[in-house]
């Protein structure tokens, strides 16, 4: 049965059955206390957010934290803050867990470092690498996708969006294509884009029974033959590197089809604010002031 105690109170009190003051730390290595005041108030403090978080979206308590959970907030909470505070999150629910838990990198932290690329530079970087790695490459471009959201690739017909949020009727105009489902950042589920020709040749690569794919400590569920997650995104930046003499990362794809498409829907005569807020759930943030980092 869920606690009803707020979230102040049970993760003070998850933080009580933690501590280890006053103990020698260097002689009781591994004995997963918390041995300083300070470290005690900010975990109490992230588990504090944490828990709110886990009431507003009605997902249980934080005795019955699951890590499947906890990832989900750890990504939210990815495009909230920077990698310090981040950091600090997963190490107090790892110990409130007892487990190590995957890292999870600032979305935020990762936008303010990376720049967009050209839709030539882009074309000149898919001419660089192997059929596989450059089909998911001309897709993540095209669709504005993170480099783990290609392992989650499904049609609409099987899988429908997230129906908690209030998605904009107008997000995909401008663009034809068919239809399909990512799961991105918190567990999120948006639809996307993709054009027919390259929609054609993701068909192509339909799996025969889905397969399990482990990347960066977390296991997905692909429905595709393609690539994704750390071996596409090290292909990308090898390929940049060989053709450009330098990379941004394959992160900087999504600032290409953030400006790509902003400017596509200004010139269909939306406002700025309109137009960011759709280009927002686009790109599956809902918070329009991280997407305006991608303009930069």
């Amino acid at each position: 049965m869920p606690s009803f105690r707020n979230a102040k109170a049970q993760a003070e009190h998850a933080v009580s059955q933690k501590l280890g003051i006053g103990k020698a730390r260097h002689t009781n290595k591994g004995d997963h206390k918390i041995h300083s005041l300070g470290t005690a108030r900010n975990y109490a403090q992230a588990l504090t957010r944490l828990t709110h978080w886990i009431q507003e979206n009605r997902l249980g308590d934080l005795k019955n934290l699951t890590s499947e959970v906890a990832r989900q907030y750890l990504e939210a909470e990815g495009q909230r803050i920077r990698q310090k505070a981040l950091d600090q999150a997963r190490q107090a629910i790892q110990l409130q867990l007892g487990i190590t838990l995957p890292v999870i990198k600032s979305e935020l932290t990762q936008a303010r470092k990376s720049r967009a690329y050209t839709l030539e530079q882009i074309a000149a970087i898919v001419a660089a690498q192997t059929s596989k790695n450059s089909l998911s490459t001309k897709i993540a471009a095209t669709a504005g996708l993170r480099a783990h959201e290609l392992f989650t690739l499904r049609r609409i017909e099987e899988r429908s969006a997230s129906g908690h949020r209030q998605w904009s009727t107008d997000r995909l105009i401008g663009r034809e294509g068919k239809r399909y489902t990512v799961i991105g950042k918190g567990g999120l589920i948006r639809e996307v884009l993709i054009p027919h020709d390259l929609a054609e040749q993701l068909e192509s690569k339909r799996l025969t029974l889905p397969a399990i794919t482990e990347d960066r400590n977390i296991r997905y569920t692909q429905y595709y033959d393609i690539s994704g997650g750390k071996n596409w995104s090290n292909s990308f930046s090898a390929a940049s590197k060989r053709t450009l003499k330098w990379s941004h990362g394959a992160h900087g794809v999504r600032h290409t089809f953030a400006q790509t498409r902003m400017e596509e829907l200004q010139q269909r005569g939306f406002r700025y604010e309109a137009a960011l807020g759709i280009v927002s759930q686009q790109m599956g943030h809902f918070r329009p002031s991280i997407t305006e980092v991608y303009l930069l």
